[in-house]
């Protein structure tokens, strides 16, 4: 028995010495808690806060040109009624500067109830209709009354659901559609979406049905093509300049320049000769 006592009185002073901080750091847990030292709890198990990985005001909140570039591989997630989650990777936009812009909406500084989320800050959707039927989804940037359109869309998740809502929209084709042409032009990128009148002026930094998140594997400059916008009509000047952006390659681009992207690839040689 005096040889079970010594025994008892050696542990004792080994778990009183300083140099175990973690039998230390439980002791310190248990008083503080009531007696709970679940390790959840200890500064030795911290567990780091998730963080919302949508993009926030900071990223929107740069040049037209710039943010219609850095769209390109970002994603777009737009949650349905009925708690369903579409998905699709950015792979074309077009930049609408604002002010001396020709082409945009905007021109002049002009601001009328149907684009005043134009000069909305950087974030904000600007949605119109065309031909009174089909819509178009943009997105305010720095700049007065500057926006990028959202052109065409590589679909990511619930494709089913895009197909449901491509086929049940006005003038929607009733045959099966394939992949690529469900998002590729930006009236087929708001039916598959769901996307109306009702989304202009949302915030896409705070809005609970429509966000944007961090894409993969985002493109270099030389994936990006520069080339001329689509059916702006007779503008001008504006009418050349390249401020439409798209992933070269990428098979869901609703319009392909072939000339730009030879002269890309010829300067790509030339430069690596």
């Amino acid at each position: 028995m005096p040889r079970k006592r010594k025994l008892l009185a050696q542990l004792s002073a080994l778990q009183s010495n300083s140099s175990f901080p973690q039998i230390d750091a439980l002791e310190n847990l248990n008083t503080a808690t009531g007696g709970d030292c679940s390790p959840k709890s200890s500064k030795y198990f911290v567990t780091e806060k998730k963080k919302s990985s949508r993009l926030e005001a900071d990223f929107f909140n740069q040049p037209c040109v710039s943010l219609a570039k850095s769209f390109l591989g970002q994603v777009l997630v737009r949650k349905l009624p009925d708690g369903r989650e579409l998905r699709g990777r950015i792979v074309e936009t077009e930049a609408y500067l604002g002010g001396e812009d020709e082409a945009s909406h905007s021109r002049g500084g002009k601001q009328t109830q149907r684009n005043a989320a134009m000069f909305m800050k950087p974030g904000t959707l600007y949605v119109y209709q065309i031909y009174g039927i089909y819509f178009c989804v943009n997105v305010s940037s720095q700049g007065e009354g500057a926006a990028v359109l959202l052109r065409s869309l590589e679909p990511l998740q619930g494709l089913d659901a895009m197909r449901e809502l491509r086929r049940t929209s006005r003038k929607a084709p009733t045959k099966l559609l394939k992949d690529w042409q469900l998002c590729n032009g930006p009236s087929r990128l708001c039916q598959a979406f769901g996307i109306d009148r009702a989304f202009d002026q949302r915030d896409l930094t705070q809005d609970t049905d429509i966000w944007m998140v961090p894409g993969q594997d985002l493109p270099g400059e030389q994936d990006v093509v520069a080339t001329t916008r689509i059916g702006i009509g007779n503008r001008g000047e504006w009418a050349q300049k390249p401020l439409r952006f798209y992933l070269r390659g990428n098979k869901f681009v609703s319009v392909v320049d072939k000339k730009t992207e030879r002269e890309m690839a010829a300067r790509g040689h030339l430069s690596c000769s």
